[in-house]
């Protein structure tokens, strides 16, 4: 056993969690199954009892130890993802085996474990803070799965240059040329999702 492994409690199902988990998620696998030696308050002699797995390399025990104690969100894995495929692949697995979605790229495993599907674009995005964490955070809240493709547009930055006077349009002045106030206005989450393609409204110069 490695000196710090993740234990999890199940009622009676941690082996085939464990085998499901194994499956699903690359550089994961049941490394071994442990019988009861005796009886036992939720079980009896010759019952699974423990299961080692791990999931993504990291080492985990499975415990089955009754109805006491339910999972809940105060834990879960959350998987990076590279891309919508992997994004898809990992959610619909999870969901389509008696799970259940969630918000903000949570969902819940039949087993009562949460999980966090989390494109790697999105953690970029809050970690790179300021308006472009802004802009993720924005688009994130309403979903449910992760869209990566309306991540991926709120963070765009082609804008359009409206002068304050609403006359003709003009090219961004260069450095130097002396103070300007800017103004940005952005698209909102609702015309992002319908398609608009530019993710500022209007930049305002004056």
């Amino acid at each position: 056993m490695k000196k710090n492994t993740i234990c999890l409690w199940f009622d009676q199902g941690a082996h085939e969690a464990a085998s499901f988990y194994a499956a699903t998620f690359p550089e994961s696998e049941v490394t071994a199954v442990h019988l009861a030696p005796g009886d036992y308050p939720s079980g009896k002699e010759g019952d699974v009892l423990t299961v080692e797995f791990t999931v993504l390399g990291i080492p985990c025990l499975g415990l089955n130890a009754g109805p006491q104690f339910e999972h809940s969100e105060a834990f879960s894995f959350q998987i990076a993802t590279d891309n919508q495929e992997e994004t898809d692949r990992y959610w619909n697995a999870i969901v389509g085996n008696g799970g259940q979605e969630s918000q903000c790229g949570w969902c819940k495993d039949r087993w009562g474990l949460s999980w966090q599907i989390t494109p790697r674009v999105r953690t970029d995005a809050m970690a790179a803070g300021g308006g472009e964490a802004q802009r993720a955070f924005e688009a994130m809240m309403p979903m449910r799965k992760i869209d990566v493709a309306a991540i991926e547009h709120m963070d765009r930055r082609s804008i359009e240059i409206v002068p304050e006077d609403g006359a003709d349009r003009r090219p961004a002045p260069e450095p130097g040329e002396g103070e300007i106030r800017v103004e940005v206005e952005y698209l909102s989450v609702e015309q992002v999702q319908a398609g608009v393609q530019n993710p500022f409204r209007r930049l305002r110069i004056s």
